[in-house]
């Protein structure tokens, strides 16, 4: 666990940091600050356009293998983007980081579920949403400290001795999860780069009002290659987007709450920065630590909530918790015309309790809906799920802010409540459902 978590830690930290350090990075190598957002786009599409490839790989030669290699690249990547010279070298080292990072991503989960025996497999969840919410919660407080201390190069270079430590781990400590019969489909890999690079590249240019027809083409891009995707893999018995889970209920309705809630939570991390700013008149810095009580709460909840869903059906504490991620967007989208840091504090923590006590359950779920076998389809699917309800969050706070000018902000909070809301249903439907048997002898391995 402490080689998984210490990967996922870097992976997750490594965005936040990114972004707090754009403006630094941009004015150093003396480039436009919009060219510098390629730093951050360059990672993103690396890793939306290669999680689920990746997933499938990880069946066929074991999850444990590329973890290893995920750990290799990123270390690798971080020391060339520390000795970066010009944005073009930095930002192919990033798209190198950002394969390392999917990588990462694509099987931590399904490591998780080979660590921890079944009936605990709720406290390791827990403990990898503990981790990434204590990641945002310090990312920015740990790029601002280095920038504070170094110049930019740091904040990659601190990367490489932890990757090495998580290394050194990983290559003895982390388990064998098998081989699947079945060859990997390169082809269908493409396609599946394809479709997720299109799609988010869309709903990127929606989330910056860019050209319509720029747009429309991504997203029918984005269609074209998925329609051929799912044609090319009919039949398959591991497909890269993997239809065969989404065919089971449990599994399809745990997906579909998690891709809403991240919609939530895409609406109100984009939207809220402008709310406190903009609306309230509020410092960047005041901004920075009026944001900070959501990840916090979330942390702290994550553990618990991972928990007592050993014990409790995942729908039921998911439900519950994402009724309150609604109740706390709405009172955000309420605020009065000038709260006070407390007034504010306090409804953001309701957010992240909500939030934290969601999510952990949401990933076992996941993960016990799947077989064993077919882990790594799932683990891609929970990372997949993020991404997706992050990006769609983000384009609707652009339209909020079309539809409603100075009071977008509250309409994009309301609408968060409204995913949330919806989340929360879908949750409390998988109390109807029967769980299918999922367990194998690798699932009842310590």
């Amino acid at each position: 666990m402490a080689a998984v978590l210490t990967g996922v830690a870097l992976a997750t930290l490594d965005t936040a940091i990114a972004n707090t350090a754009l403006p630094t990075i941009a004015a150093d190598l003396g480039v436009d600050p919009g060219a510098s957002v390629w730093i951050v786009n360059a990672y993103q599409l690396a890793v939306v356009a290669t999680l689920l490839p990746i997933a499938a790989l990880g069946e066929i030669v074991g999850q444990q293998r590329i973890y290893v290699a995920g750990l290799v690249l990123f270390t690798g990547a971080s020391l060339v983007c520390a000795l970066a010279w010009t944005l073009p070298t930095l930002v192919a080292a990033r798209v190198l980081q950002g394969v390392g990072a999917s990588a990462l991503m694509a099987v931590n989960v399904a490591l998780i579920r080979f660590i921890y025996p079944a009936h605990q497999l709720g406290r390791g969840v827990g403990l990898n949403a503990f981790v990434v919410g204590v990641g945002f919660a310090v990312g920015p407080t740990v790029a601002s400290l280095i920038l504070v201390a170094a110049p930019w190069p740091w904040l990659f270079a601190v990367n490489v001795p932890i990757g090495l430590g998580a290394l050194a781990l990983a290559w003895t400590a982390l388990p064998d999860t098998g081989r699947s019969g079945h060859g990997f489909d390169a082809p269908g890999a493409l396609l599946t780069a394809a479709t997720f690079a299109l799609l988010v590249l869309g709903l990127g240019e929606a989330a910056h009002e860019g050209p319509l027809w720029r747009i429309l083409s991504e997203i029918a891009g984005a269609l074209a290659c998925g329609t051929l995707l799912l044609r090319r893999q009919a039949g398959h018995p591991a497909p890269m987007l993997a239809v065969d889970l989404l065919r089971r209920p449990l599994f399809a309705l745990s997906a579909a709450t998690s891709v809403c809630s991240f919609a939530a939570q895409g609406l109100a991390f984009v939207s809220l920065p402008f709310l406190f700013q903009h609306t309230l008149g509020r410092s960047q810095v005041e901004t920075g630590f009026l944001m900070t009580p959501w990840p916090v709460v979330v942390a702290l909840m994550a553990p618990l909530a991972g928990r007592l869903s050993d014990r409790y059906p995942p729908g039921l504490l998911g439900g519950i918790g994402l009724a309150g991620l609604a109740v706390g967007m709405g009172l955000l989208a309420a605020l009065p015309a000038n709260p006070g840091v407390a007034d504010i504090a306090w409804r953001m923590a309701v957010c992240g309790a909500g939030f934290g006590f969601f999510q952990a359950p949401n990933l076992r779920a996941i993960m016990t809906s799947a077989p064993p076998a077919r882990s790594g389809g799932a683990s891609g699917i929970v990372a997949t799920a993020r991404l997706l309800g992050q990006t769609v969050g983000a384009a609707l706070v652009a339209a909020c802010f079309a539809l409603a000018d100075a009071h977008g902000p509250a309409l994009a909070l309301g609408l968060g409540g409204a995913f949330a809301g919806v989340a929360s249903a879908v949750s409390f439907l998988r109390l109807a459902i029967r769980p299918e048997p999922a367990r194998g002898p690798a699932e009842r391995s310590v």
